[in-house]
Parts: C-alpha cells; sequence; structure tokens
C-alpha cells in the first residue's frame, strides 16, 4: 500500500492517560493502527490505566493527544476523543484496499461530503462506486478533449478539429456534473445514493475489528447496574412501606414503631 512517507500502516495516534495529564505529567504511547486488544491492553498497562493514584483512585480515562497520519487529508479529521474500535475498523478497511481501490478513496476524499467523521470515513469506503475518477485528466482542456474524442459525445469533422474550443467545453462539462479536479486527477459524482452500511454503533463493527473492551466486562457491568438498581428500589419500596406504617400510627393517635 503506497502510504505517505512509505509507513506501514495507514495513521498512529499517541493515545495519553488523562489522569496523569491532569496532574501535569504526560504518559502516554505511539499505537499503530490497526492493532489489537492485546496490545492495546498492553498499551494501557504501560501508561498507567488501571494502576491508582496517590489517593487509591485508579486511572480509567485516556484521550489522544496527537496522530500521525499517513493517508493524505485525514489528519484533519481526527479527534481527541474518538473510539477506538472506530478507528481500527477504519484503518482495517483501508489495509484491505489494494492500491487501485486507495487511490479511489483518496480522490474521493477531496470531493465528497461523507469526510465529516470516521464513521463516515468508514462508510465512504465501501461507497467508492459513487464517485468515478478519470486519473489521466487534470484541466478542463483534457476533459474536453476526453469527452469529444475518447467518449464520443460529438462528431467533429478532421478538418474542425483545431477549432473545437476543447477548455470551454470541458469546462462546462464539469460544471453540468459537478466534476473536480483533484491530485488524482478528474472526479465525479455519479449521483447514485450514499448508503451508511456502518450506523455508528459499535454492535455494528465485525467482532474481528473490536479492540477495547470485551463482551464479559459488559456483561459484568451491566449485572452491576442491575444490581445497584433492584436494591434502589428495594430501598424505596422499604421506605414506602415505612411511610404508610407511621402515617397509619400517627392517625390512630399512636406511636409508629
Amino acid at each position: 500500500m503506497g502510504y505517505a512517507y512509505d509507513h506501514d500502516c495507514p495513521f498512529e495516534a499517541f493515545i495519553t492517560n488523562l489522569g496523569k495529564y491532569n496532574e501535569g505529567v504526560l504518559v502516554g504511547e505511539w499505537v499503530k493502527f490497526p492493532t489489537t486488544a492485546e496490545e492495546l491492553q498492553k498499551v494501557f498497562e504501560r501508561i498507567g490505566i488501571g494502576s491508582k493514584d496517590d489517593f487509591g483512585h485508579p486511572y480509567e480515562e485516556w484521550f489522544i493527544t496527537d496522530y500521525d497520519c499517513y493517508v493524505d487529508g485525514l489528519y484533519e479529521m481526527m479527534g481527541e476523543y474518538e473510539n477506538l474500535d472506530e478507528l481500527n475498523y477504519l484503518a482495517s478497511k483501508l489495509e484491505e484496499l489494494d492500491d487501485h481501490d486507495y487511490e479511489h478513496f483518496q480522490a474521493a476524499m477531496q470531493v465528497s461530503n461523507y469526510t465529516g467523521s470516521v464513521k463516515d470515513l468508514i462508510n465512504l469506503i465501501d461507497n467508492l462506486d459513487k464517485y468515478e475518477i478519470y486519473p489521466d485528466v487534470e484541466d478542463y482542456s483534457d476533459l474536453g478533449h476526453y469527452y469529444i474524442d475518447e467518449v464520443g459525445v460529438m462528431e467533429i469533422p478532421e478538418h474542425l478539429a483545431n477549432y473545437i474550443d476543447y477548455e470551454a467545453y470541458g469546462r462546462d462539462v464539469a460544471i453540468d456534473e459537478v466534476g473536480q479536479f483533484t491530485n488524482y486527477g478528474y472526479v465525479r459524482d455519479t449521483q447514485e445514493s450514499f448508503t451508511e452500511y456502518y450506523d455508528g454503533d459499535r454492535e455494528s463493527i465485525p467482532d474481528e475489528y473490536r479492540v477495547f473492551g470485551t463482551a464479559e466486562k459488559s456483561e459484568e457491568k451491566t449485572s452491576v447496574l442491575k444490581d445497584l438498581k433492584e436494591k434502589q428500589k428495594e430501598a424505596s419500596v422499604k421506605a414506602q412501606v415505612k411511610d404508610t406504617v407511621e402515617k397509619t400510627a400517627k392517625s390512630k393517635g399512636g406511636e409508629a414503631l
């Protein structure tokens, strides 16, 4: 894959211990994406996530201090609190592209409206057919020649060819089909619908791409919350019963137990 600077991954993120950062200490580590759950867990351990501060409180929160991106235009679209599963999903899908589709994605990024989030970029990879690319068309004149000479949108007698304003025609074509020139050639939106195959829900990310947390931990957390709610409900019922007894005793002039 032709990532910038001949790098071996789409991007890296510097994951930082938020608690330590708030204490004035920068503790973090660069992580290459895609990664694995096992590797990410080791990173968390090395930067102190899960360890305790001087007061016995565990460091549980993290954020992303910086990125090194080797995909053109990607850096501006990344935030400090991105979902790690989403980042891994995006990186994995980029890794799965061949060179042709990767350049297609790069060109689509420069013209698409679906680049506002990591979720959008994931979906963009699955909607590349929406964008048609002409790699050798670099300006309006090239575009005019392409449509007239190669596509054959009109027949021009040979003796009149020198009188055709290919640049003006190419400009009209680009305006008509809302096409744009990119670093990868001319790109036009086919106007086909954009389908959101990924809805932004973690459960929609295939298991093999998830790296943060486990199903067991999620079930454990759910169980704890359920127990807490049951205890709160039980305490509420007891309070209501006690209140009723007290009111009944007072109404009878007696003394509540």
